[in-house]
Formats: structure tokens, C-alpha cells, sequence
């Protein structure tokens, strides 16, 4: 199997940690080593680099090359504009398609956690079967804990078989993130999974997907697949890029395919998407609080502190969120992160590019 990893997102939501220039999955958040070296260490049981494809914006493909120095340089894919991610599927598609014709290809992000890797690599071979065989789309739901309102749901239909432990369901339906009552329901109700954003499929499977579903993408993709191994290419795919909708894979093709299967992944999963996702992952005290660098609390709990250099000292707060960077101090409730976005708009806003 070929497995592509998008990472070209900015993750926002872990400013000011995270910069237009260092986005999340270029820096360690969780786990040891960055985000996107964590992913592609995880897959190597599975595929050696030559099989291994990155897609990332333009502006950070040194960065990639630089944290992945066993990447080919040209399985490095660089994406001109920001689309999100069926135009980067898409693309990452035609790729392994010119290259390796119509094998398997793992779709996976490049900011998740996973939690029992071995579990989450027999997963995958689970998908890779079923999308081998069946010539399906497939996807990886994740037992829900929790209520969670920033996920997507998946509903699970007909038990379509069981492989090497991992059970095979028809997808009923997908559900975009929602209410807190609504997740509960789910959560309790037993036939949702959480929607975790990993998909396994062969490159013409969901090419033939994208060209039913999302004929305006498709279009474009099929002038960069004339121009791929040229001269021509790289100003073939600015061009067109400017020109294709930013769509979401979920949106273009997902929840509006027929057919589609689902996996169940039962290895401990969470996108971290948030900074206060982080609190389970980070070392703890007696009092709840996740701390990295120099913290000192006095009645302070349940606290999330990253201290940059600085000894942060805490005095009778509970449930905030403390980032200390060289340029900046956040300060936020640990229930307001999804704000974050409101301040970096409000930079944007006030022409303070320089903390962006």
C-alpha cells in the first residue's frame, strides 16, 4: 500500500505555539518528536519511504524535506494555494496513480494521535483488503467516549464481515459536528462511530468517486494529470489551482457516495485538535494541571501551562490556559479555546502580521 499524509494545514487552534511558518504538524504537541515524524515513523512497518507521499502547502516543503530527510524529494507534493483536502486527495491521487498504477493508497493527517499503533496498523490492512476487493471507498471510525461536539459522526448499517478482529460495517450516513444533545444521543444510541478522517482506497476508486460527485475538481485534476513529469508541471498546477473549489473530501465525495464501508478502530485515537485536547497527553500534578516547562502553582488546578522560557507562577486559577511564547502570553479559559480563531482574525484584523 502507498500512504499519502496531508499535511498542509496551519492548525490555528495551537497559536501562538503554532505560526504561518510553524503549523502543528511541524512541531511536538504530543507524543515525542513532531507531529508529522511521529506519522511517518508510525507507517514505516507498513511501507517503506518510496511508498510514502506528504502532501504540504508551497511554504513549508523545506521544512517536510527537512524533518523527513528518507522522503524522495519528489514524493514531497506542494500544493500552491490552500484548498483543503479533496483537491489535496485528489492530487495525491493522481500521483500514486502515474507512479504505481491502481494500488491502495492510505489517506492519513499528519496531526493525530494514535494511541496502540500495532492495533492501528492491522486497521489499515483491514482497509487495504476490503478497498483491494470490493473496489469500495473505506473508511476508520473510532469507538466514541464521550460526547464530543467537535467531531464527525459516522453511523454504522449491515455487518459486512470480520478480518484479523477488525468488524466491517456499511456506512449509513455521515453527520458533520454536532450539538451537545445530538452527541449524546449518539454516544448513547450504540450505531455512531466518530469520524476520524482516514480513509483507504485504491487511486482510481476515489478518482471515479471525484469525477461523479465532484466533476468541477475533477476537471481540474485531469489538466495537472497532462502536465505531471514536465516542465510544464509546476506552473500547470498554480494555475489550475487557482480555479478549484475548496471543498472538503467529506463534503465532495464522503457523505454523499454510495457503498462505503467502515472499519472499526478500537487503538485509541484523538486529532488534537485543540489546546485543551492536549491535557491527557502532557504530565500531570496532583492538582490536574498539565504543565510543560517552568510552572509553579499555588491552589491552581486543572490548569494547561507551556512555559517558553519563562517561570510561569499561578495563584488561585482554575481551568485556563497558559501559552508563553517569546512574543506572546495567552491567556484563555480552557472552555473558549475554539476562540482562538476569533483572535488570530483579530490580528488579521488589526494588521499584527507579524504575530501570525
Amino acid at each position: 500500500m502507498h500512504i499519502v499524509i496531508m499535511a498542509g494545514g496551519r492548525g490555528t487552534r495551537f497559536w501562538p505555539r503554532s505560526r504561518s511558518r510553524t503549523p502543528k504538524q511541524l512541531l511536538n504537541i504530543v507524543g515525542d518528536g513532531t507531529m508529522l515524524r511521529q506519522t511517518f515513523d508510525r507507517v514505516r512497518p507498513l511501507a517503506d519511504p518510496s511508498r510514502v507521499w506528504v502532501v504540504t502547502n508551497e511554504e513549508y516543503r523545506e521544512a517536510v524535506a527537512h524533518q523527513l530527510p528518507d522522503l524522495p524529494p519528489d514524493h514531497i507534493i506542494a500544493e500552491p494555494l490552500v484548498r483543503s483536502t479533496a483537491p489535496c486527495i485528489g492530487l495525491a491521487a493522481l500521483h500514486v496513480h502515474r507512479r504505481a498504477g491502481d494500488e491502495v493508497m492510505a489517506v492519513l493527517s499528519a496531526d493525530h494521535w494514535i494511541g496502540d499503533e500495532a492495533a492501528f496498523l492491522r486497521c489499515l490492512m483491514t482497509g487495504a483488503e476490503v478497498a483491494r476487493h470490493e473496489r469500495t471507498i473505506v473508511t476508520i471510525g473510532i469507538q466514541p467516549t464521550s460526547p464530543e461536539t467537535g467531531y464527525g459522526y459516522i453511523q454504522v448499517g449491515t455487518l459486512l464481515g470480520e478480518m484479523d478482529g477488525q468488524r466491517v460495517h456499511r456506512v449509513v450516513r455521515f453527520t458533520e459536528k454536532p450539538d451537545r444533545e445530538t452527541a449524546e444521543q449518539f454516544l448513547n444510541g450504540g450505531q455512531h462511530l466518530w469520524n476520524s478522517g482516514i480513509f483507504v482506497w485504491t487511486a482510481s476508486t476515489i478518482l471515479w468517486h471525484i469525477e461523479r460527485l465532484a466533476p468541477e475538481l475533477h476537471q481540474g485534476l485531469m489538466e495537472i494529470e497532462r502536465a505531471l513529469g514536465t516542465a510544464d508541471e509546476p506552473g500547470r498546477v498554480r494555475r489550475v489551482y487557482e480555479t478549484l473549489p475548496t471543498v472538503s473530501i467529506d463534503y465532495a465525495v464522503m457523505e454523499r457516495a454510495d457503498q462505503v464501508a467502515v472499519v472499526l478502530g478500537g487503538f485509541g485515537w484523538s486529532d488534537v485538535g485543540s489546546w485543551s485536547a492536549v491535557q491527557p497527553f502532557w504530565e500531570r500534578d496532583e492538582h490536574g494541571n498539565a504543565v510543560r516547562g517552568q510552572v509553579i502553582g499555588v491552589d491552581a488546578s486543572g490548569m494547561i501551562v507551556e512555559s517558553g522560557g519563562k517561570l510561569v507562577a499561578l495563584i488561585g486559577v482554575d481551568d485556563l490556559i497558559v501559552i508563553e511564547t517569546d512574543d506572546v502570553l495567552l491567556v484563555c479559559r480552557k472552555d473558549r479555546d475554539q476562540d482562538i480563531k476569533r483572535m488570530i482574525s483579530e490580528l488579521e484584523r488589526r494588521g499584527l502580521t507579524e504575530y501570525l
